[in-house]
């Protein structure tokens, strides 16, 4: 019988166990569902005949909190959660946030800052000895010396910082159980040396081969364009064929060492893991704090695939899941969507079917398996490789089955689709045709990024030309199929070598979109991100060459400003900004061309109140009139056409 893992004492008496193998520490609720990393540890472990008991946010002030159910047997395993803690506590400009959607009721404050780091010392301080076990994405994008937004300093390994034994980085399903068997076999956890996808500290380090040595803590600390050259090592050296293992030093005698990547999971394996008896859903015991919020957008998706070869340098993905695509079978998601129909919340709608990037179904070229991921070039960036195999017959197939399920209404895409890899395939336009029918509902949701084709140079996007093209063919297609759909653009203000200049370029792109885009992120630098590394050190790690970095709050607000230049919070930012680039001609009365008009005066405000609605004086437009107002949903007067 399917049930919840352990929480409790009397939970694990009830199973008969005198002692836990595994004891899980969560910065997260507990949610047993297959998008929650801590989930499918546990269950992966759980299908290997280890016995795994969670706690989950525990008390970080008192130690007793993690006594729960004493000493495991084999390890303490700790993970801050789905997000790093850091991320999950503040907006990036350094603001607690309010809410925390996986944690009970949304309510903030239930984990401690480097939540990873605290609950290791909380538990080194209550079991003396105990071997500790780190995993999880906090842990695995800080499992070098790294870039702390939040300290603004470099900071050490996470291994130091927390205590832990050991640190499996990536998905760690592969690494898990070989840790776990080891561990049962007798051996110490000082002996687990020789796992890939782990880092581990040791004094001598002379027993590692074809090892390469990173520049010291101390060096990088010194000069930061060695930090860069440092990063862009570990960057060369993230795919599991090519990889090496890689050294670094901190003090006299103190090493941390990296492993190779585990390899991909084959799609037999990524199937076993998605059938794995998870409950999908919270533990009831939230039930009376009004669960856990997370759980809302994810409870009805399907995660069809992992790893991404798009490469933009401001994601992790590469240091975490890598850049060799894994995918689930059709079978496997088909009958995962059948059960979800048997769910009475179901209401017939299936959120999404996808990953990182929802239409990569295969690796991005033939070779990749067996040699693994190219050191020198990417799949799509700055062109598609002349090796890369891009289609969406798989994808398309796929979506077909699962819309055809009986109790399925609709199947959505809301991870996002690749532009460029669609158009790189010769039948990309039938993909076009396929989503336009039948799984976009008025809206689809792409990532353009930015329009300035020297900020999507840093980004690792492709030149704004292509957007354009997939933005035409998108529409032509709607066009011809009588809908009224169109494309919102999630674009990233601040981004690493964007001027002024180039804000202002993007917001008349979003004027001449002729809506406000309501998804806009600044810039956050999070740890292990190539853009981060250009942030903190002011060079692009690949190139070395020097990058514009826009690090001053002020300029920061004007240029996220600009990009909802409509908002009338946002006015007097976007004036300052215009005035302070030398754009005064974007500021006027002419609707077509610029972004905000003169405030008028009181004596001016007076006087166009008494006039009729529709036209004030001088042919300005009125505050009423139809063209200078929001249309619904922010759609253009056109309908939803993307003006280019």
């Amino acid at each position: 019988m399917k049930d919840f893992l352990p929480i409790c004492s009397e939970d694990m008496k009830k199973r008969g166990w005198d002692q836990a193998d595994f004891v899980y520490v969560i910065g997260d609720a507990y949610v047993d569902h297959s998008s929650f990393g801590p989930a499918i540890i546990s269950r992966v472990l759980e299908s290997r005949g280890y016995k795994v008991a969670i706690i989950s946010q525990p008390d970080w002030k008192d130690p007793e909190s993690i006594a729960v159910f004493g000493m495991p047997r084999l390890a303490f395993l700790v993970s801050a959660g789905n997000m790093d803690s850091m991320v999950n506590h503040y907006t990036v400009n350094k603001k607690l946030r309010s809410s925390d959607s996986y944690t009970p009721g949304g309510k903030a404050g239930k984990r401690p800052n480097y939540a990873t780091a605290v609950y290791c010392n909380l538990i080194k301080s209550r079991f003396k000895g105990a071997p500790v076990i780190i995993g999880g994405i906090e842990a695995s994008l800080r499992r070098l010396a790294h870039y702390d937004y939040w300290s603004d300093r470099l900071r050490r390994s996470i291994l130091l910082d927390s205590g832990a034994d050991l640190l499996l980085y990536g998905m760690g399903e592969l690494s898990i159980i070989e840790a776990a068997d080891a561990l049962a076999s007798g051996l110490s956890i000082s002996d687990l040396t020789f796992i890939n996808g782990s880092v581990f500290k040791t004094r001598d380090p002379s027993f590692v081969q074809d090892a390469i040595t990173l520049p010291d803590f101390d060096a990088l600390q010194k000069d930061r364009l060695e930090y860069a050259r440092s990063f862009y090592i570990q960057y060369c050296n993230a795919g599991y064929a090519t990889a090496k293992p890689l050294i670094e030093k901190y003090g006299e005698n103190r090493y941390i060492v990296q492993n190779p990547p585990q390899r991909p999971l084959t799609t037999m394996e990524m199937d076993d893991v998605y059938s794995l008896p998870y409950m999908n859903a919270y533990h009831p015991s939230y039930e009376k704090e009004g669960g856990v919020p997370a759980i809302k957008e994810i409870k009805f998706s399907l995660t069809s695939n992992r790893g991404c070869f798009g490469a933009c340098s401001f994601c992790a993905l590469t240091f975490h899941q890598g850049r060799i695509v894994q995918v689930r079978s059709h079978e496997s998601l088909i009958k995962e969507a059948e059960e979800m129909t048997k769910d009475p919340d179901f209401k017939g709608y299936i959120h999404d079917v996808g990953g990182p990037t929802a239409d990569f179904r295969r690796p991005s070229c033939d070779k990749q398996l067996k040699h693994g991921v190219c050191t020198d070039r990417q799949c799509l960036f700055p062109k598609p490789c002349p090796n890369l195999k891009a289609e969406h017959a798989d994808y398309i197939s796929l979506l077909r089955k699962l819309r055809s399920i009986k109790g399925v209404k609709k199947v959505f895409i809301r991870s996002g689709i690749r532009f460029d890899y669609v158009l790189a395939d010769k039948k990309g336009d039938a993909f076009i045709e396929e989503i336009c029918r039948h799984h976009v509902s008025g809206q689809l949701r792409v990532a353009p990024e930015h329009v300035s084709d020297n900020v999507l140079r840093l980004m690792g996007k492709p030149e704004n030309g292509v957007y354009r093209e997939f933005i035409r063919r998108f529409d032509d297609t709607n066009e011809r199929l009588g809908l009224d759909q169109y494309a919102v653009p999630y674009l990233i203000s601040s981004h690493p070598g964007s001027t002024l200049k180039d804000a202002i370029a993007l917001a008349e792109s979003v004027r001449d979109m002729g809506y406000m885009p309501e998804q806009v992120q600044d810039f956050y630098p999070t740890p292990s991100t190539i853009s981060t590394v250009m942030y903190y050190t002011g060079v692009d790690p690949r190139t070395m060459e020097k990058v514009y970095v826009p690090s001053d709050p002020r300029e920061k607000a004007m240029q996220r400003a600009l990009i909802q230049y409509r908002k009338p919070e946002n006015y007097e930012l976007v004036k300052a900004a215009l005035i302070k680039a030398g754009r005064q001609d974007l500021i006027g009365w002419d609707r077509k061309r610029c972004l905000i008009a003169p405030r008028q005066t009181a004596g001016e405000r007076s006087k166009a109140a008494g006039e009729k609605q529709g036209k004030a004086p001088s042919g300005r437009p009125s505050a009423n009139s139809a063209a200078g107002k929001e249309t619904k949903h922010g759609r253009s007067p056109k309908g939803g056409k993307n003006k280019r």
